[in-house]
């Protein structure tokens, strides 16, 4: 994912059980709405954003520093220097660790005390460093990096100073960013093949490549691991692809807006953040029948997003920007704009 730069989801009796089996699967539309605007400030770009839904509190990379914001207040409570080109964050709360890629220069992962906000040290890690999360199966950071085509793997109990990342996992493409299905299996995204690859962590290796078709280009991936789908949000063209992690078959395909870079999957939808300042909404409103339900205006260039999983609220970064060039979709972010739109569900 790239850095955005700013400055400062008889007849009538055999009937029922078919209109039983709708009502199961059908389920009230949940829509969602935009609550507000947390004016941040400050220096840098932006990338993807990781909530903490224990604290309440967001991370989010700025290229050469990481913000922790209290999502409430929009307050920033600390400043994490010392990166190149931050990507992403993944938090270890079991070792009170947070971990930040940065894809700048030889790659690097920054790992920080999650009480303090202190940094602990810096591993070194391969070009274009990139998205990064926690397996909570595996209890493993993972970490991939496009340019370089592999997956890291990195023990949040690692020596902060002297501790080396494993051999990666070489990929066969660039990779964008991952899904786990808490089992012991990650798909990746590989967006110059247009493909998703299907690793196993424990064999440290990929056991499957399934095409993205009619989709290309994929960049956010999110999964419904009861249901045993991966939502694929692809840039050209640009739709939701659903597919099974199990076949790897495309499901479905939805028409989405322009510049997706994030998908999270949460109560039985699926969602998409696009550059345009769309939000697209997907359900499955009838068995293997997958409609968007919604489409939110949101704001210019808030692509990326993440999700407070214990109050069901979405988190998106962005920036105000100025007129745009011919032929561009927008213009510079305007110095010192950086905010974050928050978005959530109407109140049942």
């Amino acid at each position: 994912m790239r850095t955005i730069q700013c400055l400062s989801f008889a007849a009538a009796l055999l009937a029922v059980p078919a209109v039983l089996a709708t009502t199961a699967t059908a389920q009230p539309t949940t829509q969602w709405h935009v609550v507000k605007s947390l004016p941040i400030g400050g220096v840098g770009g932006m990338d993807y954003l990781t909530v903490d839904p224990a604290t309440h509190l967001l991370y989010v990379p700025r290229t050469t520093h990481t913000l922790v914001i209290d999502s409430a207040s929009g307050k920033v409570v600390a400043d994490i220097p010392g990166q190149k080109n931050a990507h992403g964050v993944a938090l270890a709360p079991k070792s009170g660790r947070g971990f930040i890629s940065d894809g700048g220069g030889s790659g690097a992962v920054t790992i920080f005390d999650l009480k303090t906000n202190a940094t602990l040290g810096t591993l070194t890690a391969v070009p274009d460093t990139d998205g990064i999360a926690y397996d909570d199966f595996t209890g493993l950071i993972l970490s991939v990096a496009g340019d370089s085509g592999v997956l890291m793997t990195i023990d949040p109990a690692i020596d902060p100073k002297s501790g080396k990342i494993e051999t990666p996992i070489q990929l066969g493409g660039a990779p964008e960013f991952f899904a786990s299905d808490g089992a012991g299996k990650v798909f990746i995204n590989l967006e110059d093949k247009n493909e998703v690859v299907a690793v196993d962590l424990k064999a440290r290796k990929v056991i499957a490549r399934w095409p993205v078709a009619p989709g290309g280009a994929p960049v956010g991936m999110s999964i419904d691991r009861a249901k045993h789908q991966i939502f694929i949000g692809c840039r050209k063209p640009q739709k939701m692809i659903v597919m099974s992690t199990d076949t790897g078959k495309v499901l479905a395909d939805l028409p989405i807006g322009m510049g997706v870079d994030a998908t999270v999957t949460h109560k039985g939808q699926s969602l998409a953040s696009c550059g345009d300042g769309t939000l697209a909404i997907i359900a499955e409103t009838a068995p293997g029948k997958f409609t968007t339900v919604q489409t939110l205006k949101t704001a210019l260039g808030a692509k990326t997003m993440g999700l407070d999983l214990s109050t069901n609220t979405l988190y998106m970064p962005t920036a105000e920007f100025g007129p745009p060039k011919p032929g561009a979709t927008r213009g510079a972010a305007i110095p010192g704009s950086f905010k974050i739109v928050v978005v959530a569900p109407d109140a049942k």
